[in-house]
């Protein structure tokens, strides 16, 4: 068995590594073809992971918020359009659903008198402007639950074959 890191600073990579009680040696084993050097970069951030090897990093430690990690904090075009998802609870995913849709559902006449006539002037801009920022919290809690989804379907606490059948019904 492989040796414990005992570095103090260490990398989200490392982290979540880690978490699934893995050792380099073992998390490249599962991965493949990441070798235990290049691992080594990207935990001692000397080198940036490629996508490919995210995918498989999500894989060997069954963390799919490493994906939503990469594309929001580290790939150029993702910064710029990919929000940063945090993994929660189901209950507090649902609670948040649930407000927003009640929010939102208090806006929606606003929305129709907004848009009825194909623009938005200035005295409509502030009220489009929180309804956009609610729709965002919508897009962030539903991209929560999905990352919820995913983790449960990593871990086998969900059948990932059985959800899919049920979804494509």
């Amino acid at each position: 068995m492989g040796k414990r890191s005992t570095k103090q600073n260490k990398n989200y990579y490392q982290l979540c590594r880690e978490e699934a009680g893995l050792t380099r040696a073992e998390a490249c084993e599962l991965m493949e073809f990441v070798s235990e050097s290049r691992l080594v970069k990207i935990e001692n951030e000397t080198s940036e992971p490629h996508p490919e090897e995210i995918l498989a990093m999500v894989s060997a430690y069954k963390k799919p918020e490493l994906v939503n990690f990469y594309c929001s904090q580290k790939c150029p075009i993702g910064q710029i359009h990919v929000p940063q998802v945090k993994r929660k609870e189901l209950a507090q995913i649902v609670i948040e659903v649930l407000a927003s849709l009640n929010s939102l559902d208090e806006r929606k006449n606003r929305l129709i008198e907004i848009s009825a006539d194909g623009r938005i002037s200035d005295d409509e801009l502030e009220d489009f402007a929180a309804i956009q920022d609610e729709l965002e919290n919508i897009s962030a809690t539903v991209s929560s639950l999905q990352l919820w989804v995913d983790s449960m379907m990593d871990t086998g606490r969900i059948d990932k074959d059985k959800l899919a059948a049920i979804r494509n019904h």
